[in-house]
Formats: structure tokens, sequence, C-alpha cells
């Protein structure tokens, strides 16, 4: 039953999904966000679908809407872009804040922040494009093959290659630099990939994905059959929780909000390193986290509502 927030929050208050954008992750993006549309309205929540382009101002203020619910995966959908926008808009949105998205979604701010709390993350070194020394740095890497090579700001795996021996690595800075001017290059962490759950600070728990191509990749991940998905993972106990609370640390030392994920690897010898916190993850019916969620009996429409809930509750602060 809901009541009183519940009951306001049904008759007046007015949701705007906002998805799509014009990131690379624009598609995925519109199914996330037809799916959390779906869902609101199928709770008799009072919603409407926003397809978020450069108009967006303009949009917001036609629709009048009351609360953002943010389905934007990339781009400025991610990076505190369209946080602010609603901040000065004075608009109450989903998930974490302006800077919150903008460090977890440059990597080489959050691997300081990281470092800086201590919460164990891939060895890695920031190359430019630009850069005159681009050569020497790479000889003088401080770990060993193979290396990740990814941009600095994007999501969902793309521009990422793994170099197994030097004669791949113009090929990955390539691929790499198409998406930005800022490459990482990281120690590639042997062993298995598992991404944790995160819902209004508390690890729900978390999933082992072991896909047939050489990472878990763009292609591996909207591909059907390319990945098989573990819940729960497959690891020792301990090891779990511990990947679990290296997740929460992540998560708070960023100071995320509402519902996220950290993808982590677990070495040989059981140590979890973190790899990104994602803001907006995938909210499709088959994402990670809503699979993660299901196993800790939030089921989709439960998980969209505590999202929103979240949400509300820090706007209500605000005005204390």
């Amino acid at each position: 039953m809901k009541s009183g927030l519940w009951e306001e929050m049904l008759t007046d208050k007015k949701i705007g999904v906002l998805m799509g954008g014009i990131s690379s992750e624009r598609e995925v993006s519109l199914r996330s966000g037809s799916t959390v549309f779906n869902a609101l309205k199928k709770l008799g929540y009072n919603a409407v679908a926003i397809d978020a382009a450069s108009n967006i101002c303009e949009v917001l203020k036609k629709e009048k809407i009351d609360i953002a619910f943010l389905v934007l995966h990339g781009g400025w959908g991610e990076d505190g872009s369209i946080q602010g926008l609603l901040e000065v808009m004075g608009i109450p949105y989903t998930g974490s804040d302006v800077i919150s998205s903008a460090l977890a979604m440059n990597k080489l701010a959050s691997r300081k922040v990281f470092l800086y709390h201590e919460i164990p993350a891939p060895p890695f070194t920031v190359v430019s494009e630009n850069s005159e020394t681009l050569n020497s740095q790479l000889s003088t890497l401080n770990f060993p093959l193979p290396w990740v090579v990814k941009p600095v700001c994007e999501g969902s795996s793309v521009g990422v290659s793994i170099v197994r021996d030097k004669g791949q690595i113009e090929s990955a800075l390539k691929n790499g630099f198409s998406y930005g001017n800022e490459i990482i290059i990281e120690k590639y962490i042997e062993g298995k990939e598992v991404h944790i759950g995160i819902l209004n600070d508390r690890a729900l728990g978390g999933v082992e994905v072991k896909t047939s191509l050489e990472f878990y990749s763009y292609e591996a991940k909207y591909t059907a059959g390319l990945t098989e998905y573990i819940l729960p993972p497959k690891i020792e106990e301990a090891v779990y929780m511990k990947a679990k609370d290296i997740a929460l640390s992540a998560n708070r030392a960023l100071g995320c909000s509402g519902a996220t994920r950290v993808d982590l690897r677990i070495d040989n010898d059981g140590n979890p390193y973190v790899l990104e916190v994602n803001t907006i993850p995938g909210m499709t019916e088959t994402s990670l986290l809503p699979k993660i969620a299901k196993e800790a009996g939030f089921d989709f429409p439960a998980l969209v509502e505590e999202i929103l809930k979240d949400a509300i509750e820090r706007e209500q602060k605000r005005h204390r």
C-alpha cells in the first residue's frame, strides 16, 4: 500500500523519463528508458517519455515535469551535464549529483579518488593523443602485458581493446583516441569479471559475466547468446563479501546516489579490483542491475520505485 508521499506522487507529480541523448550509447538508453517508462505507467504514475536532444531545455519547460527519472547512458547523461541543467531549472532527479556523476564518468578522476581512499584498482597510466612523449611513456610502463586500452570518458566498453603483444598497441590507441584525446592504459587482471549492484547505499549482490569473446565488450553486452550471466557469482563467500564491501566503498568514495553498478575484476588469488562505477546502469528487463536486484528480492517495478523513492527523499531533505 502507498500512503502519504506516495499518494501525492501518484496523483500530483509528473515524472519525465529522460532517455536517448546524443552519446554512443543512445540506442541502449532508448531501450532502458522505454522499459522504465512502461514500468512507471503500470505502477500508476503520471509519466512522460522524453528523448533528450539539444532542445531539452525547451522540452522540459513545455512538459512541466516535477521530477526527472534519468536513463541517459554515457555522454552528458552521466557526466553531470544534465544533472547541472536540472539543478539550475529546479527539477529533482534520480541518481547521482553533478560532481559524483562527473567523477564516475571520468576514469582518470575516479581512479585518483580510489587511490586516495586506498580502494584497489588495476595499475594504470594515462596517455594523451598529442603527447610528444607517448612512445617513451609506453616503453616505461611498470606493469607487464596484457594491457587494457580505453578512453577516459566512455561507457559500455566503447573504444576498449585488449593488447596482448606490442604489435597491437597502435590499432588499440587509434581505436581509443577516436573517442577522445585521453586514454587509460591499465594492467589486464586475469581472473573473473563480477559486477556488484548498489541500491540506495546498499550492496544488493553481484553477477559474474562470462563471455565467449575476448572480453565483455559492447558486442558481448548487447548481442544475445555471447555472454553467460551467473547469479550469484561462482566465487568463495569471503571473496564475494570482500567484493561487495569494496564496491560499496567505491560508490561512497565518489558520493554516488540511487542505483549504480560497480564493475570489478577478481584475480586468480581472490583479490577484487574496481574498474569503474556506472551511475546510470542499463535498465532493460535483462540488464545486469535488474538481474541483481531480482535476485535480491526486487522485481523490476520495485527497483524503479526504489530509485524514485530515493530521489524524492533526497529532495525533501534539501528543503528541511
